[in-house]
């Protein structure tokens, strides 16, 4: 696929008509009908690169070049030499915005993370807002190659390019080869679900590097099994494994929107009990939709409430769904889902039987409900005569709430109830990551198996820095210093950091980020004590805003005020978040111990269920940051009871053991 709408180098360029570039890019551009702002905005570039480029004949020029992972076109490229000069134009703006800014600073570190031949040049952002007063040139280059964005209005333009061009004299690249080269994009997830509902393929949108499995090839054979499956009348349970962050619910969504739109009597839906996940990538895909149709004449635009019930229709809550299927006594039959293929993220966490049939008799009035959520949410797709698939994506160490059932009861269920299903895994399933039990293994093993290498995600692809995260954070929570500090060692891309104090912690994430990549606190649900520091993690805040609004809404995770807790951030990430860790669970006498605070005092646990619980809940928070972490660990306060220095002090020892940098 092209990722530009025109491109020449600039020798040509100042040879062709208007009316010939005019014409190049508006065949390739992306929205049928073409308004005519766009066409005078082309007009207005043009005449600008003419008189800018006019010294610059051996440079090379794209127009409207794509940035798949952001899903948006820089206005131009310029290559000079071997610096990567990215345009962003303003016509007839007398101000350089922020968010233009961030915008134009967005495509140059995209540019340097993604994109394979531009990972060792330099690439200069420039804001032209052609009506603003002129400002000092000043560049400023980052250790990694990208420079802060310059502002220029369309005068100052050949200034600053002469600038760029006798800052950094070098040999000339092939700019059509630069162009050309791979692009491996680690979107976030709510960038992949926009990208996927928008009809693109998983591998144009991840990684697909030697160091990372292909999701396409777990995608490919899922699909092979669903094709299978409807040929032969089956019914089958595919379990997919992996790391946290390998890309599990990046799977689930791809096998969702290709299954979708493929046949009339084949439905898919993507389920999740993760209320903040739903919410938020509905919120995503909306917002998405109506953006990606503003600049269409309104006949043409989609109903908002059309957009509002597919989205709903494609991203469902799971608990919803059980209860659109709940036992109905006035029906003879029961009601059989639309749906053949379901996809149910974080499977792990389903309720096990006590949980389930207490919610059903005290919030459903289903007096005689006794079954697991995988029990009865089998029983419902075994309505159908037919065939169905249903896909679970299992993560390991992820269960942070009582009550949270694991793989195990879905292995029993199949055994008990759902013999004649065959059952695709990997022999991932059984090693201790899952904490499937040994009942359940023995169950498996008498079930009709297919072992399925691809369906274990092996690296964690959520971090483009640093494949090896969830390992050391593994050992991080498993308190052995000693390999955690190896593993840190490795992780040369990615910085994580240790503070004592808040102020130094917020301050250090504001310099970290660049662009609009996203900040935010985040904390476990039972960190009570941070309260004396601001930090309230039983105050209400609404995940949608927190993670979509702009560094303008004082709602957002940008503004470092509300935190977000386990509960909402489990699925989702940032790009640099600040674990704010409370006494609820420290390190003491050479291993990790939790508490529960209950009253006015901490309380140590001592059932090994809820021990794991706490433990995962720091394992979510650790594994949140896309490019690093800042680690806040307070310093406590002798005169109170609650806050001792002893509760935190040898936990920031442990955190610097392990190789982590105090700031």
């Amino acid at each position: 696929m092209q990722r530009f709408a025109y491109q020449a180098s600039v020798e040509e360029f100042l040879m062709t008509s208007y009316s010939q570039i005019l014409g190049e890019l508006s065949k390739n551009h992306r929205f049928r009908h073409l308004e005519q702002q766009q066409i005078n905005a082309w007009k207005d570039e043009v005449d600008i690169l003419n008189s800018a480029l006019n010294n610059f004949l051996n440079a090379h020029l794209f127009l409207e070049f794509e940035i798949p992972r952001i899903g948006k076109r820089a206005d131009a490229v310029v290559i000079i030499g071997n610096v990567i000069v990215v345009l962003e134009f303003k016509i007839g703006s007398k101000v350089y915005d922020s968010d233009s800014l961030d915008q134009a600073h967005d495509y140059a570190l995209d540019m340097k993370n993604f994109h394979k031949a531009s990972h060792s040049l330099r690439i200069i952002p420039i804001l032209v807002a052609t009506r603003a007063n002129a400002q000092p040139i000043s560049i400023d280059i980052a250790p990694d190659g990208v420079a802060q964005p310059i502002k220029t209005n369309s005068d100052s333009l050949p200034e600053v390019l002469k600038k760029i061009q006798d800052s950094f004299p070098s040999q000339s690249i092939n700019a059509l080869d630069w162009a050309n080269s791979d692009y491996h994009p680690t979107p976030t997830i709510i960038e992949a679900a926009k990208r996927l509902y928008s009809e693109h393929n998983v591998d144009e949108i991840s990684r697909s590097d030697a160091g990372a499995i292909n999701l396409s090839r777990t995608s490919e054979r899922i699909f092979a099994i669903i094709d299978d499956a409807k040929e032969n009348l089956k019914k089958v349970i595919c379990l997919i494994t992996g790391v946290p962050g390998a890309g599990k619910t990046l799977a689930g969504l791809n096998i969702a929107t290709k299954r979708m739109q493929y046949l009339e009597n084949e439905h898919a839906v993507f389920l999740s009990g993760n209320g903040p996940l739903v919410d938020v990538l509905r919120a995503a895909l909306v917002k998405d939709k109506q953006e990606s149709e503003k600049d269409l004449p309104k006949e043409h635009r989609t109903r908002a409430k059309k957009i509002h019930r597919d989205v709903e229709a494609f991203i469902q809550n799971i608990h919803h769904f059980r209860d659109e299927y709940l036992p109905d006594p006035n029906l003879s039959s029961q009601k059989i889902p639309v749906d053949k293929v379901v996809i149910f993220d974080e499977s792990q966490r389903a309720w096990n039987r006590e949980k389930t049939s207490s919610f059903m008799r005290k919030k459903r009035q289903q007096s005689n409900f006794d079954m697991s959520e995988p029990n009865f949410l089998l029983s419902v797709m075994n309505r159908h005569h037919d065939w169905c698939v249903v896909i679970c994506l299992i993560g390991s160490g992820q269960e942070i709430y009582e009550g949270e059932a694991g793989i195990s009861e879905w292995v029993m269920a199949l055994k008990e109830n759902y013999r004649d299903w065959e059952v695709y895994y990997s022999e991932q399933l059984l090693t201790t990551d899952y904490s499937i039990t040994n009942e359940a293994k023995i169950a498996l093993a008498r079930l009709n198996l297919h072992s399925e290498p691809a369906l274990h995600l092996a690296v964690s692809i959520r971090s483009f820095r640093a494949e090896n995260l969830s390992s050391f954070i593994g050992e991080v929570i498993s308190g052995n210093f000693v390999e955690a500090r190896q593993l840190k060692e490795q992780l040369t891309g990615y910085p994580i950091y240790v503070s004592r104090s808040l102020e130094a912690t917020k301050d250090k994430l504001k310099k970290l980020a660049r662009g609009s990549e996203r900040i935010g606190l985040v904390a476990s649900s039972n960190a009570i004590r941070l309260k004396a520091d601001g930090i309230f993690v039983k105050g209400r805040m609404d995940p949608t805003n927190w993670f979509l609004k702009g560094k303008n809404d004082i709602r957002s995770s940008y503004f470092l005020e509300d935190v977000a807790t386990e509960f909402v951030v489990q699925g989702l990430e940032l790009d640099w978040v600040g674990v704010c860790w409370d006494a609820n669970f420290r390190f003491a006498n050479g291993k990790w111990r939790g508490y529960n605070f209950s009253g006015s005092k901490w309380q140590e646990v001592h059932q090994q269920e809820m021990q794991i619980y706490i433990a995962n809940s720091y394992r979510v928070l650790l594994t949140r940051g896309r490019q690093g972490l800042v680690i806040y660990v307070p310093q406590g306060d002798p005169e109170d009871n609650t806050r001792q220095n002893s509760f935190y002090d040898p936990t920031f020892q442990f955190l610097l053991d392990c190789g982590i940098e105090s700031i």
